[in-house]
């Protein structure tokens, strides 16, 4: 994580940012020297939200930055000055529309750089943090969507199911979780069938990764992420240009790893479990094939309607698994249907629930920490396409109407003893850079899940 946030007067003097509004932008003028008014007509700056002016001073140093502001919270717009300010100290003079800590996680958050195999680019912009923020939840949200950036900005030549698993022992190892792991055949022996199908076909083993933290007599949250290391598609193989950001196909994984960072160093009361399927789905003669029947763990048959529609089946087995103890509450997260990104984009993921006072509670935390999402039904109807000719089920039923429901109502099957089931179809992906959020691998929803659990399981 880049160390962006600093001390008051740890670097020296920092410029002051000052907030200004259209209206007021004349008694800010007021404040500055002759030679800074006519610096700052002469860039036409004129308030206006969102948009910034550097002021020199009389030695050529910079003296401050106007930072344009209306009624609307800053958010992540404050994010666009963390690539815009040179190398140095800086510091908000007084309070930003909406309050300061959304505005300083989002300019964190900007700060990122992934340098794993390229060094990033020049120092960035460092900001004191103010008096009214919690430096330290900032810094552990930051963590959290840092772990997830640089899991999916990771290739799949360096993450394979392996060392997946390692990512989340080293975390386990870190907060004092157990973390247990289930691997190649033995998932056959200890009744993981789809999980090893889907596996079967790459020399890089498949696993099932079992992480637990927390008081056993704690209220149970459990947490499942599709660990699809990359996904060639299997023997329905994807064109090569679908194939170019497959790396992302953990992004599910990576996305529950970061929030149960987040959990886990802010201490929430819960008992915490987090559940990944990790496994490459390759093309070999050992991969499964279309039309082929697996048993699953929870019972009910699977015929292969599409191999490429192998998260479901990973995710299957482990939520099976996971509603075996009866959580309070179960939810997942997969980069799991085409048909999510055609109805709703990169930015926004659907969510599926049959739980009102959950979703009511996930959207306005959307809302409120900027990181939204969108909740799309479980229409009972579909569920009747689930059925196969050969087995019970068909992974990927025909007629290609409502992928992303179908997906959901099919991960529904396996889930019968849980409290409350949230599934998340996540992009975990940035295509184009945006304030607070760089080109690349992508925390989605976790920020807005983070702050339902800590509300609902706090730490004191």
């Amino acid at each position: 994580m880049s160390n962006c946030l600093i001390s008051k007067g740890e670097a020296g003097a920092a410029v002051p940012i000052v907030p200004v509004t259209k209206d007021g932008l004349a008694v800010a003028l007021a404040t500055l020297p002759e030679t800074a008014r006519g610096w700052v007509a002469a860039q036409g700056f004129t308030g206006a939200a969102g948009k910034s002016c550097m002021v020199p001073g009389t030695d050529g140093h910079l003296e401050a930055v106007l930072y344009g502001v209306d009624e609307t919270p800053a958010g992540f717009s404050f994010a666009r000055l963390q690539g815009a300010l040179p190398a140095g100290a800086y510091r908000i003079e007084g309070t930003l529309p909406g309050g300061n800590s959304l505005a300083v996680l989002g300019f964190t958050l900007a700060a990122y750089r992934f340098s794993r195999y390229k060094a990033a680019g020049g120092d960035i912009a460092r900001l004191e943090c103010p008096e009214d923020v919690d430096r330290a939840e900032i810094e552990r949200i930051a963590a959290g969507v840092t772990l997830t950036r640089d899991l999916i900005n990771t290739p799949a030549n360096d993450l394979g199911p392996a060392e997946l698993e390692e990512a989340i022992r080293a975390l386990g190892k870190d907060y004092g979780a157990v973390v247990t792991s289930i691997e190649g055949e033995a998932l056959l022996a200890q009744n993981f069938p789809l999980i090893h199908a889907v596996g079967a076909g790459s020399p890089r083993a498949p696993r099932l990764v079992d992480l637990v933290w927390g008081d056993e007599t704690a209220p149970k949250v459990t947490l499942v992420g599709k660990g699809v290391v990359f996904d060639t598609g299997g023997l329905d193989i994807k064109p090569s240009s679908a194939m170019l950001l497959m790396k992302k196909d953990m992004g599910g994984a990576a996305n529950v790893l970061g929030l149960a960072r987040m959990i886990m160093d802010a201490g929430l009361k819960l008992r915490l479990r987090v559940l990944v399927p990790a496994v490459e789905n390759a093309v070999s003669g050992r991969a499964f094939r279309p039309g082929d029947v697996f048993a699953s763990r929870k019972g009910p048959s699977v015929e292969i309607g599409n191999t490429d529609a192998e998260g479901r089946l990973v995710l299957a087995d482990a939520l099976a698994l996971a509603d075996e103890e009866a959580p309070e509450l179960l939810i997942d997260m997969a980069t799991l249907t085409g048909a999510a990104r055609v109805a709703l984009g990169p930015d926004l993921p659907p969510f599926f629930t049959a739980d009102d006072g959950f979703a009511a509670d996930l959207a306005e935390a959307g809302t409120l920490v900027d990181d939204p999402s969108w909740r799309m039904p479980l229409w009972a109807r579909y569920d009747e396409w689930l059925s196969g000719k050969t087995g019970d089920l068909n992974n990927a039923p025909p007629g290609g109407f409502a992928g992303a429901i179908t997906a959901a109502l099919f991960l529904k099957r396996f889930v019968d003893n849980a409290g409350s089931y949230t599934h998340l179809d996540v992009y975990g992906w940035t295509p184009a850079a945006r304030p607070g959020r760089p080109e690349g691998g992508e925390a989605q929803t976790i920020r807005a899940l983070y702050h339902v659990l800590k509300t609902r399981y706090p730490a004191s």
